[in-house]
């Protein structure tokens, strides 16, 4: 119930109306919307990643000032340390405890021989001379060797094998000779300057700030874990770092953008050390506002156009209300509830037009009824004088009928008006084919004629022929006229003759004209039709028969004989009488030893025939000559003519026979 009234409402003209606004409104609303919001998510991606290249380069700015600060206290230090603190270590104790500023900036500081042995160390633990040498370190050979100020690139502490980096300045004397190296280490694992570059960072906390050396080795990390491997570990700067790698590793202070799906990636060189500071925040946090926004502005937008939808529904059907007064009057155009001319709408536009072609039309129905009234009343004169049946179908039922077709088939007019056409015919299968061959007649342009088996009332069955003409040619929807007729007399008339050209009226068998016609299509068809056999039967003794008993007697005989030969051949064999007392079998799909045997048999029944007629008995006996169909038969009459020559043979050799053009 429910899915009928959606399907008519879904006819409905004003709600057809209200949809097709709706669905403008729909496309053109969200559309713009989704077009403006598009425009604004690409202007803030593109604002945000200057924004954030902005911040990468100030950072990597503020990283390398750091850094310079860092190596410049160094450098101010490594002047003050003459000779006399180098060689006196309570006075290099009291020196360095006097630096509190520089142990602020370093995890440890410590003081290095030119042969690699610390002199002293200062860190959180105090002042204290280690046992161990930084010789072998790669950052204190380049210092020594230089004679400049290092940054070394990430290393392990022995002592504590917590991951450093250590900034050296070499300590000179009076001429100027290096002849000490004052380091500082910056602990990565720790809260120094570069681990509070990237953990003080942004309120979201989805954003990502990591400094890495030239080669891409982390620095420092929000995860410690992450702390001196490449960057290509981090998910969110894997596909950056890569792009950063295939266009050469830039150390670029000005700032780099990189792409990297989901994120808005900017990177800076630090000046000094060559680091690098990245800088990584979601697209959907950057975007986040904007996407908020878009979601209320859909909603606006679908509430704006359910108002709007529900004011056009309600403008359309007050403009509609005549098309509703037109439908009620339109109902009962054919009913004939209210005259032609009256109840119609009194309206202006395309629904006044409407209803004037649709008064017209019901006048004209009124007209054209009365005229098809007459017709029909001279119609049924006709067919009630018609001495043959005459029906009318349209999409195959009966709507009128005539009483010789309700007197053929034994059915009342009432039964048949409105039945299916297949309720007269013998069987569903004859319905089909006729079906077809109608179909097939009128699609040439032709009237349908053909004979075929019907059904009585009662079931008895009787043949007719069908004469069936369409009404319209150019449309199938207008019907057809049928005319039958009884014509089961005539056809047993014509099967009765059939049957009696093709066979001898005294035995019943084939003539001769039956079976050369069989015979010649088997030599037509060879070689398929291989093996075959023509047998030829010669009566010996039969004037007798008829010189002593008369010609019935003689007729007798061979009616016996015929029976005989019949008996002793298969039901597929064809036995045929040519004329006289010559008969002839015709075996298919025998070879020439099954062929001799069959004459055999033959030769022996015709033996065993005994007449009794008017107290005398008559026998005769049969000389029978047998040919086999070859390859290279070329005609009928080649093969006929070998069968009469063994025939020939067998009444020469003494008669009651059997022979055969071929050895057996």
């Amino acid at each position: 119930m429910l899915l009928d009234r959606l399907a008519l409402l879904s006819g409905s003209l004003k709600v057809r109306i209200t949809a097709g606004f709706i669905a403008s409104l729909v496309l053109a609303v969200g559309l713009t919307t989704l077009l403006l919001v598009d425009r604004a998510e690409r202007d803030t991606l593109r604002d945000d990643t200057r924004r954030e290249l902005g911040a990468s380069v100030r950072t990597a700015r503020e990283l390398s000032r750091s850094v310079v600060e860092m190596q410049r206290a160094l450098s101010l230090v490594a002047q003050q340390l003459d000779t006399v603190t180098r060689g006196n270590e309570p006075a290099l104790i009291r020196f360095l405890a006097g630096q509190p500023v520089l142990r602020s900036l370093f995890s440890n500081v410590f003081v290095a021989a030119l042969d690699g042995k610390l002199i002293l160390v200062a860190d959180d633990k105090g002042l204290r001379k280690p046992d161990y040498s930084v010789a072998d370190r790669d950052y204190f050979k380049r210092t020594l060797a230089e004679g400049r100020a290092m940054i070394s690139e990430p290393v392990v502490r022995r002592v504590t094998a917590d991951p450093v980096v250590v900034l050296t300045q070499p300590v000179r004397d009076a001429n100027g000779a290096v002849v000490a190296v004052l380091c500082g280490s910056l602990l990565l694992s720790s809260r120094d300057l570069l681990a509070n570059l990237v953990d003080v960072q942004e309120a979201d906390e989805q954003a990502l700030m990591v400094v890495t050396d030239a080669n891409g080795q982390v620095l420092a990390h929000p995860n410690r874990a992450l702390v001196m491997r490449t960057l290509s570990d981090e998910p969110r700067l894997a596909a950056a770092f890569a792009a950063w790698v295939k266009s050469g590793s830039p150390v670029e202070p000005s700032g780099l953008q990189l792409q990297q799906v989901g994120e808005v990636v900017s990177a800076a060189g630090v000046a000094g050390p060559d680091w690098m500071v990245w800088r990584a925040r979601p697209e959907s946090e950057l975007l986040a506002p904007l996407r908020s926004a878009r979601q209320l502005a859909l909603w606006w937008a679908a509430g704006l156009i359910a108002l709007m939808s529900a004011i056009t529904l309600l403008l359309v059907s007050w403009l509609l209300r005549p098309l509703g007064r037109l439908e009620d009057r339109a109902e009962h155009l054919f009913d004939g509830h209210l005259p032609a001319d009256q109840g119609w709408p009194e309206v202006r536009g395309e629904i006044g037009r409407l209803a004037a072609v649709l008064k017209a039309v019901g006048a004209e129905r009124v007209q054209l009824e009365s005229s098809n009234l007459e017709v029909l009343r001279r119609l049924r004169s006709v067919m009630t004088a018609s001495p043959i049946g005459i029906a009318f179908t349209r999409n195959q039922r009966f709507e009128l009928v005539s009483a010789e077709f309700c007197r053929l088939y034994g059915r009342p007019e009432a039964e048949l008006l409105n039945a299916s056409a297949e309720i007269i015919y013998a069987s569903a299968d004859d319905y089909s084919r006729v079906s077809a061959e109608v179909l097939q007649a009128f699609h040439a342009g032709h009237v349908y004629a053909g004979e075929c088996l019907m059904a009585h009332a009662d079931g008895s069955e009787f043949w007719a022929r069908l004469r069936g003409r369409p009404v319209d040619t150019t449309d199938p929807l207008a019907g057809t006229i049928w005319t039958v007729n009884d014509i089961s007399e005539q056809k047993l008339a014509r099967e009765e003759l059939a049957w009696t050209a093709a066979h001898d009226l005294l035995t019943g068998l084939a003539n001769r004209r039956t079976f050369e016609r069989r015979a010649d299509a088997l030599v037509q068809g060879l070689p398929i039709t291989l093996p075959a056999a023509i047998i030829f039967i010669d009566l010996d003794y039969f004037k007798p028969v008829n010189d002593q008993g008369g010609h019935a007697a003689g007729d007798a005989m061979l009616v016996a004989v015929a029976a005989a030969i019949s008996s002793a051949v298969r039901a597929t064999d064809l036995v045929a009488r040519p004329g006289g007392d010559e008969f002839a079998v015709l075996l298919e799909r025998c070879n020439s030893a099954a062929a001799l045997h069959t004459a055999e048999h033959i030769r022996a029944a015709v033996a065993a025939v005994v007449l009794r007629w008017q107290g005398r008995s008559f026998s005769v006996s049969a000389s029978l000559g047998v040919a086999c169909l070859a390859a290279d038969t070329v005609s009928l009459g080649d093969w006929l003519a070998r069968a009469d020559a063994a025939c020939y043979a067998a009444k020469a050799a003494g008669r009651g026979l059997v022979r055969g053009d071929t050895p057996a």
